[in-house]
């Protein structure tokens, strides 16, 4: 849900303003601080805290969680953890997995599984719904994440994600021919103004977006381009929002481009291949790599065959 905040209700307190508004929802003032406190409301797209004074033309995001959600049940699935050690696990999630309990799903994501396997072992910032979540990828988007196993080990590593010095690169499978080598896309991004559940390039309430592009590979009969997407910063939906700005939506990406049967595919070809940062106890730096995933081989290897015919 989202609200934009009218001049009548300019310096209310956040939390009092919602109060009033969700009340026919017999959602509690003590459980909207809840929600603050655990990143589920947001105003800009930043989280505050629950005295923040309105200013108008505020943007308020609001997502529920219900109440059975609050306790993540344990779940029995299989995870492909990388790399483990006492203070953080490096797991590479599969397409099609949510990273953690919110409307609609509230069971089958990563935490639950987590829950199922480290449940005394998960950092407690960012509370019962998230623990150990220092940063998250979209559902259709596969690869490497890096989970915290201890407060202290989540808020070195959230230091690190804030001032943007961890390194993440994305393979992507985008539509059309891109020219350019390589190329860098410094566009804001921020709620979309037409349609609320989608972000994009925008002045208005939005924040610096820079991802770097480079390309793998040019598959000219089939019009469609292999690049590694470098992220300078973290917004929500970047490589996916940039990479439609700049008319190469990513294949398979209906929410930013249109519909293709051509692949086959559900959901955007993006996958998370590497991650590298300071260890947060050590203060080494460490770096991990995962291979893309079976689906998106087969269809790379499907390109390169009729490549090769068209040569």
């Amino acid at each position: 849900m989202t609200y934009i905040v009218n001049k009548e209700n300019e310096s209310k307190r956040l939390d009092i303003y919602l109060s009033d508004i969700l009340k026919e929802e017999n959602i509690t003032r003590s459980y909207i601080k809840t929600l603050i406190e655990n990143s589920n409301i947001l105003v800009n797209g930043k989280s505050v805290k629950a005295g923040y004074k309105l200013k108008e033309n505020d943007n308020i995001e609001v997502t529920i969680i219900k109440k059975v959600c609050e306790d993540v049940l344990p779940e029995k699935i299989p995870l492909d953890i990388v790399y483990e050690d006492e203070d953080i696990i490096i797991v590479n999630k599969p397409k099609g997995m949510v990273v953690h309990p919110a409307n609609g799903n509230y069971t089958g994501t990563m935490v639950n599984s987590l829950m199922g396997t480290h449940k005394d072992n998960l950092s407690s910032i960012n509370g019962v719904i998230r623990p150990g979540i220092v940063h998250r990828i979209d559902k259709d988007t596969s690869g490497i994440l890096v989970v915290a196993k201890n407060d202290n080990a989540h808020k070195k590593l959230s230091e690190q994600f804030k001032v943007h010095s961890i390194k993440r690169k994305y393979v992507a499978l985008v539509k059309g021919i891109i020219k350019e080598d390589t190329l860098t896309i410094n566009m804001p991004i921020g709620r979309s103004t037409k349609d609320r559940k989608k972000m994009a390039v925008t002045d208005k309430n939005s924040r610096n977006a820079i991802t770097h592009i480079s390309v793998l590979k040019r598959f000219y009969s089939s019009n469609v381009t292999l690049v590694e997407a470098e992220l300078e910063t973290g917004r929500t939906h970047q490589i996916r929002v940039h990479m439609a700005y700049l008319h190469h939506p990513l294949v398979g990406d209906e929410v930013y481009g249109k519909k293709d049967t051509k692949f086959k595919v559900e959901g955007q070809m993006l996958h998370a291949k590497y991650l590298g940062f300071l260890h947060p106890t050590t203060q080494k730096y460490v770096e991990f790599d995962s291979e893309l995933p079976d689906y998106f081989v087969k269809i790379l290897n499907s390109l390169e065959k009729k490549e090769e015919a068209a040569n």
